[in-house]
């Protein structure tokens, strides 16, 4: 078959790698050119690859599901899960939620990479005053919780939607930092260490850039020079292609290059999982599903309406860490029932089917979307998802085609200016208008309600605007926010927790907070988006067959 199936969780070795060693080149099926080959224009293929997911994930195999359908009740009447029926894609999900060590791990980066930056470190802190309550004596907890070894495997509270955002960008970046600096294609980490000394290595000389590490900036070919390639980096048959300048730009003869995205060896972003992938990993019905037949509903992560073990070995335990009734959050001394008063490990309890530790309980997880109560009516079917605010990278030199970074090396981000590509008079036209610090005519843009007017005719219609969800309407003016809590700062987090009774373990269940807050029962986890086919494992499963292409000759 031409797609390559393999096992999801298989390390795949050499992906991307140009196919010199190969002794039957392959070619265009639609020109006949070859591949690989620097002599006749240096057309790239690469190997096709079912990525590995990234460090702490596990893959979730998409499907179909009604999204709301496993609440059986609705105490709250907020009537804000109407049944729906959608389609997630495959995706990977983190298989715990994120420890007190991980982020511990993220404050310590900060701490060594920008030491003077105080602001910076402050900003990355978790509101432990989260555990402090008028009547319950909660101080041991704000100082010790997020510091002391004996909490350092619990999940970290505190922190707000915002504060996870920036994390998963640094969690992105040092994971694709490490593969390269393992593959070789940057220089090591013991020699961009100096050979441990603490010192860059003479080979390794002075880096050319500064900043920590980027993947966009990467992509972009803005990182890399002396002090930073490695050893191994790839060869560039393009024939336009010119040496780096530095030790590691041209080896044997060969110009080396950084690796792209198309070479499969970078992996994606991290990220919160949306509300429906996030519900549907909860779920987990692939454990009850045989031949597109689901054979039980579940009402929790597990099967069954109660919340105890059925197994005789665990006979009568809590399934998960929740708040049985007012006043009981860990059952009997001498046989504490779920083992936790307050959260507990993140490899807590039994997995769901999918393998995922704790999605109903310990603590409720924040999820990307933004609320609104009518959501369940209004999304697509297909990979549903409210809070899409589209933005583009924005460039420090267009004719060369570099990204402006901020002071941490970091893409500057700005709303995006159309839904589709702009031609190439249109894109001078803005670089234009950025110069002159107005719109595409060169006048300064005086309509707040209307941010991004069409040039010419700002009344014209209702121009694009990147944010869908609904704040930024220059037409329909009411808004969300006004008479209500619920406004474009609200975010969705979803599970239950330690303090929370068993109705919303229910993984239909949602309830939203803004942003810039935080509470002692709310952590989260991250996810990745998989690229490829969706089917997990095709091993014992019926496949077309699919014949190769026939190898073109030329005659």
């Amino acid at each position: 078959m031409r797609m390559l199936f393999t096992r999801t969780v298989l390390l795949l070795t050499g992906v991307g790698f140009i196919l010199t060693s190969c002794s039957k080149r392959e070619v265009s099926q639609k020109t006949g050119i070859a591949y690989n080959d620097k002599n006749n224009g240096g057309y790239e293929r690469f190997r096709q690859s079912h990525p590995a997911p990234g460090p702490g994930l596990i893959p979730i195999e998409g499907g179909t599901f009604v999204m709301g359908g496993s609440a059986d009740q609705d105490v709250t009447y907020d009537y804000n899960n109407v049944r729906r029926r959608v389609t997630v894609p495959s995706f990977y999900m983190d298989e715990t939620e994120v420890s007190n060590q991980d982020w511990l791990d993220y404050m310590h980066w900060i701490g060594i990479t920008f030491p003077d930056d105080h602001k910076l470190y402050y900003d990355a802190i978790p509101d432990t005053l989260v555990w402090r309550r008028p009547l319950s004596y909660n101080d041991p907890y704000v100082e010790n919780y997020l510091r002391h070894p004996a909490f350092q495997d619990y999940p970290v509270v505190g922190v707000s939607w915002d504060q996870v955002q920036e994390y998963c960008t640094w969690r992105t970046d040092r994971m694709n930092e490490n593969i390269l600096r393992e593959k070789g294609i940057m220089l090591s980490w013991k020699d961009a260490a100096g050979g441990g000394k603490g010192k860059a290595t003479a080979a390794a000389g002075k880096p050319a850039n500064k900043d920590p590490f980027n993947t966009d900036i990467y992509l972009n070919g803005q990182y890399k020079g002396a002090g930073i390639d490695g050893k191994k980096m790839i060869v560039d048959i393009s024939p336009t292609a010119k040496a780096a300048t530095g030790a590691n730009g041209k080896a044997g003869g060969k110009i080396l290059r950084p690796a792209r995205i198309e070479d499969g060896i970078l992996k994606q972003r991290y990220r919160l999982p949306s509300e429906a992938e996030w519900e549907y990993a909860a779920l987990s019905l692939i454990g009850n599903t045989e031949f597109e037949n689901i054979d039980n509903n579940k009402v929790y992560p597990w099967n069954g309406l109660g919340v105890r073990s059925a197994k005789q070995k665990t006979r009568g335990l809590i399934m998960a860490n929740f708040k049985r009734g007012e006043g009981d959050n860990t059952g009997v001394g001498g046989y504490l029932n779920d083992k936790a008063d307050i959260t507990a490990p993140v490899r807590s309890y039994q997995p769901n089917d999918f393998g995922l530790y704790n999605m109903a309980g310990n603590v409720n997880e924040w999820v990307q979307d933004t609320y609104r109560q009518t959501s369940f009516e209004e999304f697509e079917d297909f990979n549903p998802f409210r809070g899409n605010e589209y933005k583009d990278k924005r460039m420090a030199d267009p004719n060369k085609g570099l990204f402006a970074k901020d002071k941490y090396g970091k893409p500057i981000l700005d709303p995006s200016k159309s839904n589709k590509k702009a031609t190439y008079e249109e894109l001078l036209a803005r670089q234009q208008a950025a110069a002159n610090g107005g719109n595409a005519t060169g006048a300064a843009n005086t309509n707040p309600a209307n941010p991004n007017p069409v040039a010419g005719n700002p009344l014209a219609g209702k121009p694009y605007n990147p944010d869908f969800r609904g704040a930024a309407d220059s037409v329909n003016m009411t808004l969300y926010g006004t008479t209500t809590l619920v406004n474009d700062k609200s975010k969705v987090y979803k599970g239950g927790s330690w303090n929370d009774m068993a109705y919303w373990l229910n993984p239909a269940t949602r309830r939203f907070m803004d942003e810039d807050e935080s509470s002692a029962e709310v952590g989260f986890r991250c996810a990745m988006t998989m690229v490829g086919a969706p089917e997990i494992n095709p091993s014992g499963k019926p496949h077309y067959s699919i014949k190769k292409p026939k190898t073109y000759k030329a005659k």
